[in-house]
């Protein structure tokens, strides 16, 4: 079964820290393309950052500079390392994982259950 659980939200003061962990199921850990998503009340869901399995990293304008990602294929973890926050940042995140099937149009994707960010003084 194909598991993705995130921890590490919370409440934090704009300009403040926060690391989010996602631990996923040894199954598809080194063999998918990670990434974090975000959705806060009344949108939809965005991309905030994703890595691939060689490390190459993606990220929205919105949180260049400010965000990092990063995977320990060895912990089966994916990390958001969430730096001068802003209360715009306050969502609820998601880790995803996904695979496309070369010459296909199958696309597998997994989501985890989500952790609050909330930015606020």
């Amino acid at each position: 079964q194909v598991q993705l659980v995130e921890s590490g939200g919370g409440l934090v003061q704009p300009g403040g820290s926060l690391r989010l962990s996602c631990v996923v199921s040894a199954a598809i850990a080194s063999g998918y393309t990670m990434g974090w998503y975000r959705q806060a009340p009344g949108k939809q869901r965005e991309l905030v950052a994703t890595i691939t399995r060689g490390g190459s990293t993606n990220y929205a304008d919105s949180v260049k500079g400010r965000f990092a990602i990063s995977r320990d294929n060895a912990k089966n973890t994916v990390y958001l390392q969430m730096n001068s926050l802003k209360p715009e940042d306050t969502a609820v995140y998601y880790c995803n994982a996904e695979r496309k099937v070369p010459l296909s149009t199958i696309t597998y994707r997994y989501w985890g259950q989500g952790t609050q960010v909330t930015v606020s003084s």
